[in-house]
């Protein structure tokens, strides 16, 4: 656990309470050198520590068990009376079982003797933090999924949408903002994942650096080289030393694209890396601490990747602490007129155009597509559209290419067709219906979908026009 702790300082500081100069003094540099922790107070006289508490509430509190004016043992009782939830280390310079017994039953969340190695000391430490902050962040978190509204609307505005799916995404990631936890972003290629991953920087930090790597196709030396960064002469033409992404998205977010595809050697450095919070810049001895929030997309099922060998499973359960997943625009066709207008006008700003008039007809087809490109094919066939319009009313026909297309195409996949499309399968009751009776339901199904439109219903069913015409005449005169 000690790797998420110095990913992201804590937000409330660390306090250490103990009358003695020197031993604030090194345990402060032993947090900062062993963590990466600077955000530390540190306080000599046990009877300021309740008014410092008032003005900002700590994170963590190391106490001294013997201290003049105030016992370490009277001034916990008094911490856990109004903070019960801020985790309290007792130190002491003896071992002595009467006072930790005592200790850890008015709520002492550990007893250590000064003398201890500094590993038992660290792990408590560690420990303490991980589970505060985990306590923390459920309370967001159940705060923020039972409420109907966002903390934070303006960090969403680059998302055009008003589907209560999306909003639950964003209500958990508003709980989870300050995690120190990697977060996972998955969904189907073009949904926005990278606008989603933006807006967790936005959440977590306004002041840290944002860094994107698009890690499809690296292999191990150019991920190594692009994350940890090189010395002087770590290889033949390393002329110079370089910043690994890394490091240059310090106190920030490093947003790792398309991490489904990552090597089996580039896995096991990237678990190293969340693991131990540290990595070795190539060619260096010195390790380096991370001080970066990892997000990470991928489009794959990782969970699928696992069972074939693809993707270490070690890996993937330290990946999916925090997991949101993004749905496609096929179940969120809500958003479809939002992003229609959005597009229209955008790209006709680009263009030099006027945004052109949408028939009647449009959102119609578009709402029974199923958008296999998601919302970057529903932009690009905007964008065709607006280009080669000329004057009046939208023309539709690029609109129809696209889908037209893409159904032939699915024709052709047969059942090889993308797991994500599976919603075109029926659903058959048990008696099963005549091919007449079947074909009357499904023309009158493309008739609901279109709003009566027999020209849009014959394309959804693969049909003429004429053909259509001519079953409804059947069934009128039969």
């Amino acid at each position: 656990m000690g790797a998420a702790i110095s990913q992201i300082l804590p937000e409330q500081p660390v306090l250490i309470v103990d009358d003695e100069a020197s031993w604030l003094k090194s345990v402060s540099l032993f947090l900062e050198r062993s963590l990466g922790l600077v955000n530390i107070r540190s306080c000599q006289d046990s009877r300021q520590v309740m008014a410092l508490l008032e003005q900002e509430p700590a994170s963590l509190i190391l106490l001294d068990v013997t201290m003049p004016h105030l016992s370490g043992e009277a001034l916990l009782q008094q911490i856990k009376a109004q903070y019960p939830e801020t985790p309290v280390l007792m130190l002491s310079g003896r071992n002595e079982i009467d006072i930790a017994v005592r200790c850890i039953k008015h709520g002492a969340f550990d007893y250590f003797v000064k003398t201890v190695d500094e590993d038992r000391l660290l792990s408590g430490v560690r420990h303490a933090m991980a589970l505060h902050s985990l306590s923390i962040e459920n309370l967001k978190l159940k705060e923020s999924l039972f409420s109907d509204s966002l903390r934070h609307p303006e960090l969403f505005a680059d998302i055009i949408t008003r589907s209560s799916k999306m909003m639950t995404v964003f209500r958990y990631l508003e709980a989870i903002a300050q995690s120190p936890e990697p977060v996972l972003i998955t969904g189907e290629s073009g949904v926005g994942k990278e606008r989603v991953a933006r807006a967790v920087h936005q959440l977590s930090t306004s002041q840290g650096p944002w860094v994107a790597v698009n890690v499809a196709g690296l292999d191990d030396q150019v991920f190594s080289d692009t994350l940890f960064g090189h010395v002087r002469g770590a290889f033949t033409d390393a002329r110079e030393s370089r910043t690994g992404m890394i490091e240059r998205a310090r106190n920030g977010v490093l947003f790792l694209d398309e991490i489904g595809d990552l090597s089996p050697e580039s896995q096991v450095k990237l678990l190293r890396l969340l693991q131990e919070n540290e990595y070795l810049p190539l060619g260096s001895d010195l390790p380096k601490k991370a001080q970066t929030r990892f997000v990470f997309a991928t489009n794959q099922n990782l969970t699928a990747s696992m069972e074939d060998g693809r993707f270490r499973r070690d890996l993937y359960y330290r990946l999916k602490t925090h997991q949101v997943n993004i749905p496609p625009l096929r179940e969120r066709r809500e958003d479809l007129g939002l992003l229609l207008a959005h597009f229209l006008a955008e790209a006709a700003e680009q263009l030099g155009k006027r945004t052109p008039t949408v028939p009647d007809q449009l959102l119609a087809l578009l709402q029974n597509y199923l958008f296999p490109g998601n919302v970057r094919e529903f932009r690009a066939m905007v964008y065709d559209a607006v280009t080669r319009h000329q004057h009046g009313v939208l023309s539709m026909t690029s609109f129809h290419e696209v889908i037209d297309s893409s159904r032939t195409e699915l024709s052709r996949q047969g059942n090889s067709a993308p797991a994500g499309l599976a919603g075109m399968q029926p659903v058959f009751p048990d008696v099963l219906p005549t091919l007449k009776e079947m074909a009357n339901l499904l023309a009158d199904e493309a008739l609901r979908r279109t709003d009566g439109n027999q020209t849009q219903a014959a394309r959804l069913l693969g049909v003429t026009r004429a053909a259509l015409g001519k079953r409804l005449k059947g069934r009128r005169e039969s």
